[in-house]
């Protein structure tokens, strides 16, 4: 099947090896600078700033003003805007419709070039964000995360295929294994994505310890897309970014 590539900026998300993400994790302005200023000093192919850690993301001015010092920084590298919510692993609650507001106040910002948007919730509401996203010109990662457990490589895949139904341009999970067998089935699901059902960049991932693997066997499995840390960690078993590169470049 032939894959789609996903050009934003200079960076080609789908081709060669895993792009490296670092999570730019930061509850002000000040913070924030700091945090920038961490990921300069490492190598990286764009960052997600996790706006679910920010003190007054939902206001329109505090939500610019820091997508612009970020865009400032990092100038043509590719911006993923994430607000994780509690459900699914994030730092605060925000009411549904508040959550999609914000999505697409970040997508009509004219700053963020992908937006990251939870697909376990209500379909319509997911597929109108999305359109909407889609018509300021910005990408769509479709994410869905399971911090207790990993479920069946059947379910993995199905909820995958789901989001590329939905027209997201990058689909994501991210599961915690409980034993080693659950890494075996999330790369498994991996692979199935990569050899039979996707036609899009994939990211996948087994969180903790346990899972390390498979942040950095990408080129095996057809993750498109790894998380690095400069600083704080947006997720558990993220490894710095200095040491991820070095391995993605021996394993590629």
């Amino acid at each position: 099947m032939e894959k789609k590539i996903v050009t934003v900026q200079n960076t080609q998300i789908g081709a060669g090896i895993p792009k490296i993400c670092i999570p730019l994790v930061a509850e002000n302005k000040d913070a924030l600078a700091k945090a920038l200023e961490q990921a300069g000093e490492s190598p990286y192919d764009m960052v997600e700033w996790r706006a679910d850690y920010y003190e007054s993301v939902e206001e329109e001015k505090f939500c610019r003003e820091a997508l612009e010092l970020i865009r400032e920084k990092i100038g043509e590298k590719p911006l993923l805007f994430t607000f994780r919510t509690k459900e699914e692993g994030g730092n605060r609650r925000i009411e549904e419709m508040d959550y999609f507001s914000l999505n697409e106040l970040a997508a009509g910002s004219g700053l963020a070039d992908i937006v990251d948007v939870e697909i376990a919730r209500k379909d319509e509401l997911v597929r109108r964000t999305i359109s909407t996203i889609h018509e300021h010109g910005v990408f769509v990662l479709g994410s869905n995360h399971d911090f207790e457990k990993t479920p069946s490589r059947e379910e993995i895949v199905r909820r995958l295929v789901y989001m590329q139904e939905l027209d997201a341009d990058i689909t994501k999970i991210a599961v915690m294994p409980q034993k080693k067998q659950d890494v075996l089935e999330l790369l498994g699901a991996a692979i199935l994505m990569e050899e039979t059902y996707g036609d899009r960049p994939c990211v996948t991932m087994s969180m903790g310890k346990t899972g390390i693997i498979s942040r950095i066997c990408g080129s095996f499995s057809g993750a498109s897309i790894t998380f690095g840390t400069a600083g704080n960690s947006s997720a558990p078993g993220q490894i710095p970014a200095k040491e991820l590169a070095l391995i993605l470049r021996i394993l590629s």
